[in-house]
């Protein structure tokens, strides 16, 4: 009998902030996805751009290009994973709090 700690979550997201998901979010969502054991992953599953990134690499996540509007799957695989796609899920669902970057400028 083996032990099932290996589970895959995964979610889909939307890119909200007019800009994408430019090195800031980018870096944000690298850091969080650090934070956990499991192993996190994006992907972009446009008819004609099927790629998938590791999570916890800044510069793998800025390659999907992703612009506002876009739809990607946060899929996590590990014994963290449910909290994980919690946690990254969250900073989509604020937008990576772009608008308070903008507030008083």
């Amino acid at each position: 009998m083996s032990e099932q700690h290996d589970e895959i979550v995964s979610r889909k997201v939307v890119v909200g902030m007019p800009q994408g998901l430019h090195a800031r979010p980018a870096d944000l969502l690298a850091r969080e996805a650090r934070k956990w054991q499991s192993r996190i992953e994006l992907l972009n599953a446009a008819p004609n751009h099927s790629q998938r990134v590791d999570g916890k690499s800044i510069l793998e996540v800025l390659t999907l290009a992703a612009e506002a509007g876009t739809h990607l799957v946060v899929e996590a695989t590990g014994p963290d994973a449910r909290e994980a796609i919690e946690a990254i899920g969250s900073l989509f669902d604020r937008n990576f709090n772009e608008q308070d970057n903008t507030e008083g400028q």
